[in-house]
């Protein structure tokens, strides 16, 4: 097998993302996580560059990690004075890592056009960085910016400057494709020359690749390198990353380790990939950003069949249309259901076993999703309003409460100082009596939600455990300005299970109204048949 390290630089690269901000606390957690994974090493930060490095740095080396090296980022020497002298260098051996990262230019255009110095006085900037490092008792990884577009612009100063760093003590040259515009063929060739360049003055070190994906090619020439020989990939957990985003080493490592034969990764565990999904979703939660429901591998719609055809294979044999099982990356299989469903769809969601062999019931379901889909309804993430619909077909929805009728008052005033009052009134047929009864609250939605309860919660003492999640609002027929229709869906929770509800309208109350109605509706069914 051979061993391939994986460098995370979500820490430092990826925080460079918009949108992307981590805390301290932050750090120290995906710190662990990180590790706790098997990353082989992990880039903390720029000491120099901000309070927050400078504290992640002191307060990593309290953590107990069991595999991870955590690597200091900087940049090389000033130019006009010693590595000793450089403050940049005082602050990388101060952070305390038995690992730096250096990065210098490799290009003679940002040589001369960004830096400022002459060919010569890069050259010995890097070399007097890496050796000053090295001699301080660090291991020193190299990275070589802009290699590929410098080493086509001048293969010859470009090969110099990564023989300087491998000379001066460098562990591991790393070919960065920093601006993204490198194809898979050019990566492959010019690894290829690097290690040729390298081997051929007689030293033996590693290259690595660092890849950006302005071109959405950052996976595949990662790959690419590593077939070329490269022994380490440099990315982020979910691509993060300045303009268009890293590598994303979830992809990385479950391509490599499941995909390619022959490559040993993580610790070289077999298990080692079943984690994948809830190492990128704590990244997305850690960071504050939504999921990409498409991200291959771990993403929620990376094993979601939609299509009736591909759904009546997928009940025959998963990988007629599924390319590794979904539990090889810690990921789960789901069925959608919609106007593009067939009737196979229908009989993989229906929870009840006495109904999925009803053809003529699922039929008729599959014709109301379509209808209702047409009218801007959908049931994907709506489980339990797809399950009452199928009740309703069936003809076997008892409903908990019937709506005789409801009313939401807003209240806003000009003086100072008077927030906006909002007052929801229903009137409801429970258990064959009548209940009249009014509450306030946050905003409609809450207020209607807060008259449900007090109308329900003495007939029904299991609404004490639901409480929404989230609520949201789309418009659907945008061209119909103020008259258009809306689409609400509400996610609801009892402390154990989570379900999904969805009402349609032109009233963005009404539709409140039919999604809210659902989510009590399906929770009350449910614990009327758990009771005994």
């Amino acid at each position: 097998m051979r061993q391939i390290e994986i460098y995370d630089t979500t820490l430092r690269d990826g925080s460079q993302g918009e949108g992307v901000n981590f805390s301290l606390e932050d750090k120290l957690a995906i710190t662990k996580r990180l590790d706790e994974a098997g990353i082989d090493f992990i880039e903390g930060g720029y000491p120099l560059s901000n309070p927050k490095d400078a504290q992640y740095f002191a307060r990593v080396r309290d953590l107990k990690l069991m595999r991870s090296k955590v690597c200091a980022f900087g940049m090389t020497r000033r130019r006009g004075m010693s590595a000793a002298e450089d403050p940049g260098m005082r602050a990388l051996l101060d952070a305390g890592t038995s690992v730096v990262t250096i990065v210098g230019k490799t290009s003679a255009f940002h040589v001369a056009e960004v830096l400022g110095v002459s060919r010569e006085e890069n050259i010995a900037m890097i070399s007097d960085t890496v050796a000053h490092l090295t001699e301080s008792g660090r291991e020193v990884i190299y990275d070589a910016e802009h290699f590929f577009d410098g080493w086509k612009l001048d293969p010859a100063y470009a090969r110099e400057t990564i023989l300087a760093a491998a000379l001066a003590g460098a562990t591991r040259i790393v070919l960065c494709d920093t601006n993204g515009g490198t194809l898979p063929e050019e990566i492959a060739g010019l690894v290829t020359a690097a290690r040729e360049a390298l081997i051929g003055a007689g030293l033996d070190v590693p290259v690595a690749i660092h890849c950006h994906n302005d071109c959405d090619l950052a996976v595949a020439n990662s790959l690419a390198a590593v077939a070329a020989g490269a022994e380490q990939v440099q990315g982020t957990i979910n691509g993060l990353g300045e303009r268009c985003g890293n590598a994303d080493l979830i992809s990385v490592i479950a391509n490599l380790a499941l995909k390619l034969p022959g490559y040993g990764l993580l610790g070289g565990g077999e298990a080692s990939t079943t984690h994948l999904t809830e190492l990128s979703r704590f990244v997305y939660e850690t960071a504050n950003m939504t999921y990409r429901p498409g991200q291959p591998f771990v993403g929620s719609s990376a094993f979601a069949h939609k299509g009736g055809m591909h759904v009546h294979a997928v009940a025959k044999a998963t990988e007629s249309y599924e390319h590794i099982p979904p539990e090889a990356v810690g990921n789960s299989r789901r069925i959608l259901v919609s106007e593009l469903s067939g009737r196979s769809n229908i009989a993989a969601l229906v929870s009840r076993p006495d109904l999925r062999q009803d053809r003529a019931l699922l039929d008729g379901v599959l014709a109301e999703v379509c209808r209702l889909e047409n009218e801007g309804w959908q049931f994907e993430a709506a489980g339990a309003s797809f399950d009452l619909l199928v009740d309703r077909c069936a003809g076997t929805f008892r409903p908990a409460f019937e709506k005789i009728a409801y009313n939401v008052a807003v209240e806003s005033r000009a003086e100072p100082g008077n927030d906006v009052r909002t007052e929801a009134t229903v009137k409801l047929l429970v258990g064959g009596s009548q209940r009249h009864e009014v509450a306030e609250g946050d905003g409609p939605v809450n207020a209607l939600d807060a008259a449900l309860r007090k109308a329900l919660e003495q007939a029904y003492p299991a609404l004490s455990r639901m409480h929404l999640l989230d609520y949201k609002v789309r418009v659907i027929n945008a061209q119909e300005g103020t008259a258009a229709k809306v689409r609400v869906s509400i996610e609801s929770t009892d402390g154990t299970s989570v379900w999904g509800t969805v009402g349609v309208s032109e009233n963005v109350i009404e539709a409140s109204w039919l999604a809210l109605a659902d989510s009590f509706h399906y929770h009350l069914g449910r614990a009327e048949k758990r009771s005994p």
